[in-house]
């Protein structure tokens, strides 16, 4: 079997966001990849490209080295006692992408003997601009590379302790919304002040496109880089003053805790 080939059971938008990006990053060829969904007719364009799209998920899981499960969080019990017997029977890597299964919880329903890992991408991992942070069990980190390795084709890997996997998901996957409704409110403003509204979007996303840049490359703290641009009695620290004078750092950092108790509450209830 080949080992590059991949089955994404359950390929909704986030697979269908996986499936694209690994295409994208020329690591993956189209007939390394399996997409299984209970209505293949939203694959079809994904096959007319070349990729295995079948309803079918043991198949898929058979045919498969690496497996990643990317089903609703209601959905992913039965289908990994659905793909059991093909886990069982030969040297698979599980990966998981729902949100509230623990490794535990994994461990229990496939039994040993399989390989278990746990990664949460953001929506970005589309144009290969991720942020994914991949946990394992114990038994299952001598193998991790390849599955950090594939993540890495995508945008960037980070390998957690699964306890920190809920603070992953919001950090990095709600995060992007929590980015976007930034650059929403900068766009405004920048409308506010004379641009036309895509102008000002345009400004708004390549500036802070170059200022996510500068940390990941220089890897300098965030107020190095903003006491570059603060000069005194200037324009930009009066205007971040007035910002947290309203509140900007101290509501951004009550909506990261109030998602993250969400999380709990929510995987409670499951």
């Amino acid at each position: 079997m080949n080992a590059n080939r991949i089955a994404i059971l359950g390929a909704g938008n986030i697979g269908i966001a996986i499936a694209e990006g690994l295409l994208a990053s020329g690591a993956y060829q189209p007939d390394n990849l399996i997409l299984t969904r209970r209505n293949t007719r939203h694959l079809e364009g994904l096959a007319a490209r070349g990729l295995t799209v079948i309803s079918d998920n043991l198949a898929a899981a058979r045919g498969a080295h690496t497996i990643l499960l990317t089903v609703q969080p209601g959905q992913a019990r039965e289908v990994i006692r659905e793909i059991l017997p093909a886990l069982q029977a030969g040297d698979k890597s599980l990966v998981s992408v729902v949100t509230g299964l623990s490794l535990k919880d994994m461990a229990a329903l496939t039994g040993p003997g399989v390989h278990l890992f746990r990664a949460m991408p953001n929506t970005a991992i589309a144009i290969r601009e991720s942020m994914t942070c991949v946990s394992a069990t114990e038994e299952s980190r001598a193998r991790v590379q390849p599955v950090l390795d594939m993540f890495e084709c995508v945008g960037r890997a980070l390998l957690i302790e699964d306890e920190l996997m809920a603070s992953a998901t919001v950090l990095a996957a709600c995060g992007v919304a929590f980015a976007l409704r930034y650059m929403r409110a900068s766009s405004q403003g920048g409308t506010e002040i004379g641009f036309h509204a895509e102008e000002a979007q345009l400004i708004a996303a390549q500036t802070v496109k170059g200022a996510a840049a500068l940390l990941l490359e220089t890897g300098h703290h965030p107020e190095y880089e903003i006491d570059k641009v603060t000069t005194p009695m200037g324009c930009t620290i009066a205007g971040l003053n007035e910002m947290e004078h309203q509140g900007f750092s101290s509501s951004l950092i009550r909506g990261i805790t109030t998602s993250h108790r969400k999380i709990y509450k929510i995987s409670e209830s499951q």
